[in-house]
């Protein structure tokens, strides 16, 4: 049996008719840049995440950049998040040329710690990037608290949470703006690279909207230097129809999960994904802590099962990085998660015998070990 992590092609299928169509309807039109399909798929997005405005974007990353610059986020501005995450969070924080404050995380929900928030606080703070890892949502009232009081940003990443919940309510609502990816892998995905911007604040609405189109309100008027990131109208139409979906797949996600996943590795020797109770975790990815990781990696790769590492070095320890002078000691908890963490296949088209196939195998490792 061969199981991939994520079968887009299995997705595609059971909705090809729709995608199809929907594809040859942009190819007809000939409007192919901000096109129909970007504004309908941004009126619907709102709609379906009860906000006032969401402007679509080039990528998930261009998403958090714009709408940090929106929020007036610029050169020597600090801008706190967790290291336990995708670049792409910090690299849209030195784009501005501000610079990223690391917080640890929870070891259990492994999103940023709020207790940790306000001791990184200083004068040059401006902002705070709540990143909802792997679909489940960051503490948002303390955070939103801690925010209001030393009259800070809050700019949501929900790259992998898209259609998530904390306390009945849509992530991507809770903060000045919400960012997310269309990215094909993600929950809702595109077949290319995507993202957008929600906010219900008119002023980060307009000037993300001048942005993405380098800096021009009307065509050839340039108020600002701006940037070449718009949706393409091709990606827009199919996830207009992915959205469609979008709760149908989640809630398979977390039957998936909860129901097969948790169950029945609960006895092993794993850490499962902990969820609380108020959130509606959707788990863009399922992500269990092992010893001895490669070695498991190894054992199911060799029995057709894939799996990935979601991440395999913190950012304040990469590279690119280096230059912030931090240590493996210095977040501890991101430092350790990192090099026990293994998610397994998860996609909403994932089968029950499939599932207990893997488990099966990762007990069978276990068993060995």
């Amino acid at each position: 049996m061969n199981i991939k992590l994520v079968d887009l092609n299995l997705q595609y299928q059971n909705i090809k008719n729709e995608i199809d169509a929907a594809v040859h309807g942009v190819l007809d039109s000939g409007q192919f840049i901000l096109g129909p399909d970007v504004t309908a798929l941004e009126k619907e997005a709102a709609q379906y995440l009860n906000v006032n405005y969401a402007i679509g974007v080039a990528s998930g990353t261009d998403a958090l950049h714009l709408a940090l610059l929106a929020c007036g986020i610029c050169s020597g501005d600090e801008v706190i998040t967790t290291p336990f995450t995708f670049i792409a969070t910090c690299e849209a924080i030195t784009y501005c040329g501000a610079v990223p404050v690391f917080v640890d995380i929870d070891p259990k929900t492994f999103n940023i710690n709020p207790v940790k928030v306000e001791e990184k606080i200083s004068k040059k703070t401006k902002a705070i990037i709540p990143i909802h890892m792997y679909g489940q949502a960051a503490e948002m009232e303390p955070i939103l608290e801690i925010a209001k009081k030393f009259q800070l940003k809050v700019v949501e990443d929900v790259a992998q949470a898209f259609g998530g919940e904390y306390k009945n309510k849509k992530l991507g609502t809770f903060g000045d703006a919400g960012c997310t990816s269309f990215f094909p892998s993600k929950n809702l995905g595109a077949y290319g690279d995507g993202g957008m911007v929600f906010t219900n604040d008119e002023k980060i609405a307009d000037k993300v909207k001048i942005l993405r189109v380098h800096g021009s309100k009307e065509k050839y008027f340039h108020d600002l230097i701006g940037f070449n990131s718009r949706l393409d109208t091709l990606q827009a139409a199919i996830v207009r129809v992915k959205l469609k979906y979008i709760d149908q797949w989640n809630n398979m996600r977390i039957e998936h999960a909860e129901q097969r996943y948790n169950k029945l590795l609960s006895n092993c020797n794993v850490v499962t994904p902990y969820t609380e109770h108020y959130n509606k975790h959707v788990y863009h990815l399922y992500t269990i802590l092992i010893n001895n990781r490669e070695g498991c990696r190894k054992f199911l790769n060799n029995r057709g099962i894939s799996s990935a590492i979601h991440y395999p070095i913190p950012i304040h320890l990469q590279k690119s990085f280096e230059y912030l002078g931090f240590s493996a000691e210095d977040f501890p908890v991101s430092s350790e998660i990192s090099q026990k963490t293994l998610s397994l296949p998860m996609f909403p088209e994932l089968k029950e015998k499939e599932i207990t196939y893997v488990i099966k195998t990762v007990k069978e490792f276990l068993e060995s070990t």
